[in-house]
């Protein structure tokens, strides 16, 4: 029992570790080589760990080929464009000017069932809305709406917002993150005096966050109940 938890816990670590060497793309969106390769390393890594006769490098071995193996493709995809369309495809345009291509979605093999039931997940429900809809090559459905059912934007009325950035976590469950606060050039001081204003202290927060426009959110923690 001892030995399949070591097993088990070795072979873990190291798809973890593979998976994180193999950039985030390996857990978004991914390639078809890449879902091979990520295919492969589940079924490597679930024999050691099944069957404790078979010696656990018979694993660790072929993972780690896998990963080289991975790393040499996407440098070469990197700077090649013809591999790279070998490797990836191209993307295909499935409505062009507001019209379906019927021959790329044969292509695709993707019905017009389909491509709706894509479209409704991107918050558009009359297909006749689209300007375009490009197939990605990670199988994402891209869509660009005719100019008069976009949503307005700033830029139409000749609006210029003020700057917003990205808000940053202060406080999340009592403990302060300190990076964040040398990120924004604020130190503890200034921390504890803010989330006094909300009568808690930093130890008694769940979430503090400061916005790009100098605004402050704070919630406190529950009271465990007795």
């Amino acid at each position: 029992m001892l030995n399949t938890f070591i097993r088990v816990s070795i072979i873990y670590i190291l798809v973890l570790v593979v998976m994180r060497l193999m950039g985030k793309s390996e857990i978004s969106q991914m390639q078809p080589f890449e879902l091979v390769i990520a295919i492969m390393i589940a079924d490597l890594a679930a024999v050691p760990m099944s069957d404790t006769g078979i010696p656990i490098t018979n694993g660790i071995i072929p993972i780690l080929a896998l990963l080289l193996f991975q790393l040499v493709i996407s440098i070469i995809n990197m700077k090649s464009i013809t591999l790279r369309k070998i490797l990836c495809g191209k993307p295909s345009i499935l409505i062009f000017r507001g019209k379906i291509d019927e021959a790329a979605l044969k292509r695709e093999k993707i019905t017009v069932n389909e491509l709706q039931e894509r479209l409704r997940q991107k918050d558009i429900f009359t297909i006749g809305d689209v300007e375009y809809a490009i197939l990605e090559t990670s199988g994402e459905l891209s869509v660009i709406q005719k100019p008069e059912k976009r949503n307005t934007i700033p830029e139409d009325f000749q609006i210029t917002p003020d700057y917003e950035g990205i808000p940053y976590d202060l406080v999340v469950d009592g403990r302060i993150m300190y990076d964040n606060l040398k990120q924004i050039g604020r130190n503890i001081k200034w921390l504890e005096n803010q989330i006094e204003k909300f009568g808690i202290k930093p130890k008694e927060a769940l979430l503090v966050t400061f916005d790009g426009k100098g605004q402050i959110f704070c919630q406190k923690k529950d009271t465990p109940k007795k």
